[in-house]
């Protein structure tokens, strides 16, 4: 029976949807689950949640808990999965550094996790990090896959893949999700008989073809989306569509601060009218945080909590690597031609197959050329920031903060490279010394 690893096993609601379906899927159900985590509190907790469903499941898996960086080893010691969803820095200090900094400059955010200044510090915080799974994972689990759950999605995937040995893949919610919302958008009904193609880069990849029964549905679903004039909550996609030809697979909030266009300091009606939330993601994590403390007996006190399949990639994916039985998912991969107007080295979100022989991606060839151009931009801040991570260069944290759409619409060069120099000093503890 194979070994599931889960770092960051303190997301406890997370771990309950991924580990909560590997226990209700057959080819699964008897694996040994290594929770790890280096908050105690958090670990115990979801240990005492994952115990009690596995209880009321037969008490088939095996569940283990290991806390700290000194038993990490162990944790992923023979492990064949590793699932990963940490977050360095959490909330407090590091997210409310990532927003409060950028704030003194004028530079305002809506997540902050992917891409802009938040994205980079995020990934220069997270890929150490992974670097040092990995290099435990090349010692005591060398042929495990590791799926990365943790945003920025393709700096932290694109360094593994590249500058590791593990075999890695990128897994996001929304490419699942992208074409159901889209026709609810407009009002047009989702079924089985719904066909779609996305390819592009995490949070910015572009569903090429929406069809049913063969019938392009594109041209009705624009003709509905331009006879939309109330506020809503997906306008930045809906415009991204309206200029781009192409729906986009992450949300307006997202999407928002990974173009120049809708959050300008000279320009503060866009926010009004493009219905932005600022600081979103500060308050989704307060908001998370007290919910939390209204659920935690609820999931660690009930010795009946039950659990019911979801929709997350990473059983599937498991289940489909244990039984042979082939999954498509969209996964995240370095791109190697797939995507032939996008760079060689960048990582890419594409349909993948997935088998007993691992993950494979699906070739693309090239994307409208708009769609290319626009990912193309940011593409230039990941590929820098995974350099500054990987060689410890603080030129070019400068130059990925030069290149960032949303950065160098709004500040100056000094202002950018004044705005890097305070948040690394506020990240104080959380990094590495640059040169």
């Amino acid at each position: 029976m194979p070994k599931i690893t889960f770092m960051g096993a303190g997301s406890t609601v997370f771990a309950k949807n991924v580990l909560g379906d590997s226990m209700l899927t057959p080819s699964l159900a008897q694996s040994t689950i290594a929770l790890y985590d280096i908050d105690p509190k958090r670990l115990e907790e979801s240990y005492l949640m994952l115990s009690a469903i596995n209880n009321n499941l037969g008490n088939q898996a095996k569940i283990e808990k290991y806390c700290g960086v000194e038993n990490r080893k162990d944790a992923l010691r023979g492990a064949n999965y590793v699932v990963n969803a940490i977050q360095v820095g959490l909330y407090e200090p590091c997210t409310v550094t990532d927003f409060e900094v950028p704030k003194k400059y004028g530079l305002r955010q809506t997540i902050a996790d992917t891409l802009g200044i938040g994205g980079i510090f995020r990934a220069l915080r997270t890929i150490p990090v992974m670097m040092d799974f990995a290099h435990d994972m090349e010692e005591v689990c060398p042929d495990a896959w590791f799926l990365n759950y943790t945003n920025p999605m393709a700096m932290l995937s694109g360094a593994m893949q590249r500058f590791t040995g593990i075999k890695t893949v990128g897994l996001c919610h929304s490419v699942q999700v992208c074409a159901k919302k889209l026709l609810s958008n407009v009002g047009m009904e989702y079924d089985d008989q719904i066909q779609w193609k996305i390819a592009g880069i995490n949070h910015q990849a572009w569903l090429l073809e929406i069809s049913k029964n063969g019938v392009d549905l594109y041209p009705e679903i624009k003709r509905r989306a331009a006879g939309i004039t109330e506020k809503h909550d997906d306008m930045v996609r809906m415009e991204i569509m309206k200029r781009f030809g192409y729906y986009v697979t992450e949300s307006s909030e997202h999407n928002a601060e990974y173009m120049p266009y809708f959050i300008k300091d000279k320009y503060p009606e866009l926010i009004d009218r493009f219905n932005i939330p600022l600081d979103e993601y500060p308050r989704r994590c307060v908001n998370q945080i007290a919910r939390w403390e209204k659920q935690r007996d609820e999931l660690t006190k009930d010795p009946h909590l039950t659990h019911e399949r979801t929709h997350e990639y990473a059983s599937y994916i498991m289940e489909a690597m244990e039984t042979n039985k082939p999954y498509k998912i969209g996964g995240n991969v370095i791109n190697n031609g797939l995507i032939t107007n996008l760079p060689r080295n960048a990582c890419v979100e594409v349909p993948c197959l997935v088998d007993a022989s691992g993950v494979t991606p699906c070739y693309i060839g090239d994307l409208p050329e708009q769609c290319a151009a626009m990912n193309r931009t940011n593409i230039n801040v990941q590929l820098l920031t995974i350099e500054a991570a990987m060689t410890l260069k603080k030129d070019y944290i400068y130059q990925a903060a030069m290149m960032d759409p949303h950065c160098q619409s709004e500040l100056s060069i000094d202002d950018i490279v004044s705005l890097c120099d305070d948040l690394i000093e506020a990240h104080e503890g959380w990094l590495p010394r640059y040169n």
